[in-house]
């Protein structure tokens, strides 16, 4: 392969990618796919994950696409998927990018329209999958907390002459 077709950056899913970093790597920068998620991405395309991201062919990289764009990873087990059993159809899914952020969106304003658990949390602000607040998840300035006499900066300096 010569240095000419090698790209430096690849266009992936609307987003720019480092084309000099390994394709499971590569593909990982996107949203909504990890590193597992991309090997086996790799594996079931025939594609080596040694290969740079630049290194690959127009072909291999519309066939990465292809497949995540229908949302529906063929012959692959269900604990692959982002999105299992989608409360709008039922079914196993795979969202990236935009439609990943859209939909999490929708999720939790639908638990606040529900006034769940859940939505009561995220619309406070607080913490919500059972983590402890009492002293973690602080925000803003403290408030109550009184400085002891040494820890307080002294207003100038001041001699002993004046006794």
């Amino acid at each position: 392969m010569s240095e000419s077709q090698f790209r430096y950056i690849v266009r992936l899913f609307g987003q720019d990618v480092d084309g000099t970093m390994k394709a499971p790597y590569g593909l990982a920068m996107v949203k909504g796919i990890g590193y597992n998620t991309a090997r086996i991405i790799l594996m079931k395309l025939n594609i080596d994950k040694d290969k740079r991201l630049g290194e690959l062919t127009d072909h291999e990289i519309k066939k990465i696409e292809e497949i995540l764009s229908n949302k529906k990873l063929e012959a692959l087990p269900s604990w692959i998927y982002n999105r299992r059993k989608d409360f709008d159809t039922g079914l196993d899914l795979h969202y990236v990018t935009s439609d990943l952020v859209f939909v999490v969106r929708n999720d939790i304003e639908r638990e606040k329209k529900l006034k769940s658990w859940r939505g009561v949390r995220h619309s406070l602000g607080l913490k919500v999958r059972g983590q402890r607040t009492r002293t973690t998840g602080r925000t803003g300035t403290t408030i109550g907390v009184k400085r002891s006499k040494a820890a307080q900066p002294s207003g100038g300096q001041q001699t002993q002459q004046n006794k």
